[in-house]
């Protein structure tokens, strides 16, 4: 049986805690649903930021919700190298010890500590699929991307196994780039 998964591409964008939105756009705002992601539950939000690193800042970055604990900005290698940061490849969540930046909202700014990461290339699973594909949690995996031009096989990439999840693979943008992906794209878990 062919372990098939749809790939997508997440571009740059930050969580934040209720705290640091409150700063950032204002005491008791609510983020604004533009359109729901294809994780349940998740969406991008209206609501924008920048964010700062001692060469450059980007602005337009995207904010995704709901609210989290922790305030975290998922950016490329590509783009920490353009803002003068030392980002570090992390699976979402895992930012103690992670780079620091500041981050500009209409209302106010915050520098954070810890939080901005490149995303650790993933497989997002649920129980059932999982144990179909003879899957665990944390297991790594190569995953085979047939793209009409440069079709190519990604290494080192997690598997993510909850019951809150909807299949999927999820990359940057800089390993999108590389694989010339365009449209709708499967993977083949290996």
């Amino acid at each position: 049986m062919e372990r098939k998964v749809i790939v997508e591409v997440s571009a740059r964008h930050a969580h934040l805690s209720q705290a640091d939105l409150d700063i950032l756009f204002g005491k008791g705002h609510q983020l604004v649903v533009k359109k729901m992601l294809s994780q349940p539950h998740q969406f991008a939000a209206e609501e924008k930021v920048t964010i700062v690193g001692p060469k450059r800042e980007i602005s337009g970055v995207s904010i995704l919700g709901p609210v989290r604990k922790d305030t975290q900005v998922e950016i490329s290698l590509t783009d920490a190298r353009m803002i003068g940061v030392s980002a570090l490849v992390r699976e979402s969540g895992d930012i103690n010890g992670s780079s620091p930046c500041k981050i500009i909202g209409p209302c106010g700014q915050i520098d954070i500590t810890e939080g901005l990461i490149v995303a650790k290339r993933h497989i997002h699973l649920t129980p059932d699929t999982a144990i179909l594909y003879g899957l665990k949690d944390k297991q790594i995996v190569c995953v085979k991307l047939d793209t009409p031009n440069r079709s190519l096989i990604f290494d080192d990439v997690v598997i993510r196994v909850r019951a809150d999840f909807a299949d999927a693979m999820h990359i940057d943008t800089d390993e999108g780039n590389a694989a010339a992906f365009s449209g709708i794209v499967y993977g083949t878990i290996l």
